[in-house]
């Protein structure tokens, strides 16, 4: 009789076993105790997987390449249309100066007061320092200053006159000139040795 029953229960146990090998097993779906297919399983070949995954990484870097190629044109472009229109501010600044001095060779030739000549030169030149004064630029102050070679551009050394001159600017060739705080021009010196 105990024979009789481990037959049964491993008979039971058979039949539960081979019940949810069943369940799983039909046609490779997943299912659940209600016999309902839980999702499908797709086969994917590893070299597709990879092939769709290389295929959008290079659609991103394209996509990302043009967006920075985009961004390269428009800054070059703003760039350009912002040293233009700085130009043309300039341009527009000096051009009454321009009528001046047009105004001022015309009264050369038909004037004969050479202090009202003068006079009229003097007051162009004040105007056209104070429109580039305007405009950020400054001159520089050399005569009499400690050499400094990231101001000055030296042309030439002489025998200082005075002890206390050596190492510094006796005279100034060609005056030296700042934009914005920033030197757009050295000043040629004569440096005392």
């Amino acid at each position: 009789m105990e024979n009789q029953i481990n037959e049964d229960a491993n008979s039971v146990n058979t039949d539960n076993v081979e019940n949810e090998e069943k369940k799983v097993a039909e046609n490779g779906l997943p299912m659940d105790n209600a016999g309902e297919v839980i999702g499908e399983i797709e086969e994917v070949d590893p070299s597709e997987a990879h092939k769709t995954e290389v295929a959008e990484l290079k659609d991103k870097y394209m996509r990302l390449y043009a967006d920075f190629e985009n961004f390269r044109r428009r800054t070059a472009k703003e760039k350009l249309e912002m040293i233009s229109g700085a130009s043309a501010d300039l341009i527009k600044a000096v051009l009454p100066i321009v009528d001046d001095f047009e105004r001022a060779k015309v009264s050369f030739d038909s004037s004969t007061e050479i202090e009202a000549l003068k006079e009229g030169v003097d007051l162009i030149y004040t105007k056209l320092y104070k429109t580039l004064e305007s405009k950020g630029l400054k001159p520089m102050q050399s005569k009499g200053e400690v050499f400094d070679a990231e101001l000055h551009e030296s042309i030439a050394q002489f025998p200082a006159p005075t002890e206390d001159l050596k190492g510094k600017v006796i005279d100034e060739i060609e005056k030296g000139y700042f934009l914005n705080e920033k030197v757009i021009r050295y000043a040629k010196v004569i440096v005392g040795a």
